[in-house]
């Protein structure tokens, strides 16, 4: 079945004349996993289309903060960024992380460019407004520079984002990197048939995530507003789908949530 639908996927492409683009995020304890993050970046670097990554933070920075005096903070999956904690995430995410992916992908002869959203105004932000809860100097995307990333696509460039982004007016922002692979994917679904993919160590969107064989193979958002009302899904998987939907109602082509190895 899954061939079956690769091969009407590559039909509907040819038939449409636009080009595909994957737009792959990944995370969790992927990043923490030296084979693991071998594995999918090895994965990642045989796709032949035009593609994308994106990549969170991993345990790094919560690691790191408590050694700084730091106490690292969630609210549902979202990292509360005071301003040592958006230097720390700065310098794991932006630095260590962002270029040993890059380092990495390079020895794979993957032509990769490691980017912050302030690198070429590629992604502008605004810093989040407080309502019912503070979430520092986290910044929510208004602005994505298409121009750019198709140019730099069209060299065969693989751009390679973490999960820094800035205002335009010196300040950098923390933005949660499944929003900013669905921002992308929907910034670029008027040019390619793009395919976005959140890939982290889970089989799927578990109804308990302590038994792998709960996966859903597939969601509607009516069933998923019950499931997160009731808390079965929580946490860290509410930004995950409430971006996954974002991305499907804007137009983007297909979207999964899955284990690396599935790539």
């Amino acid at each position: 079945m899954r061939r079956q639908a690769c091969r009407l996927y590559n039909s509907l492409i040819k038939y449409l004349e636009v080009d595909a683009l994957y737009v792959l995020k990944i995370g969790g304890k992927i990043l923490d996993d030296k084979a693991k993050l071998k594995a999918a970046l090895a994965d990642f670097a045989k796709i032949k289309t035009p593609k994308i990554l994106v990549h969170g933070g991993g345990k790094r920075a919560n690691e790191l903060c408590p050694k700084l005096g730091i106490e690292p903070k969630m609210i549902d999956g979202r990292r509360i960024t005071d301003a040592p904690t958006l230097e720390v995430a700065t310098m794991i995410y932006a630095g260590l992380l962002n270029k040993t992916v890059v380092s990495q992908l390079q020895a794979l002869g993957c032509n990769a460019l490691g980017l912050s959203g302030a690198d070429g105004n590629v992604i502008q932000a605004v810093k989040r407004p407080v309502k019912t809860i503070d979430y520092g100097f986290a910044g929510d995307i208004v602005q994505v520079n298409t121009a750019l990333l198709k140019t730099l696509l069209q060299q065969g460039i693989t751009p390679v984002f973490c999960s820094i982004t800035h205002d335009k007016a010196g300040q950098l922002l923390n933005t949660n990197a499944d929003t900013i692979a669905t921002s992308i994917a929907i910034a670029l679904a008027g040019e390619y048939a793009v395919q976005l993919q959140f890939h982290f160590e889970k089989k799927g969107v578990l109804m308990n995530p302590e038994d792998e064989a709960s996966f859903l193979r597939s969601l509607t958002h009516s069933d998923y507003e019950v499931h997160k009302a009731s808390g079965i899904i929580s946490a860290g998987m509410i930004p995950k789908l409430d971006n996954a939907f974002a991305a499907k109602s804007a137009g983007v082509a297909s979207v999964k949530i899955a284990q690396t190895e599935i790539l």
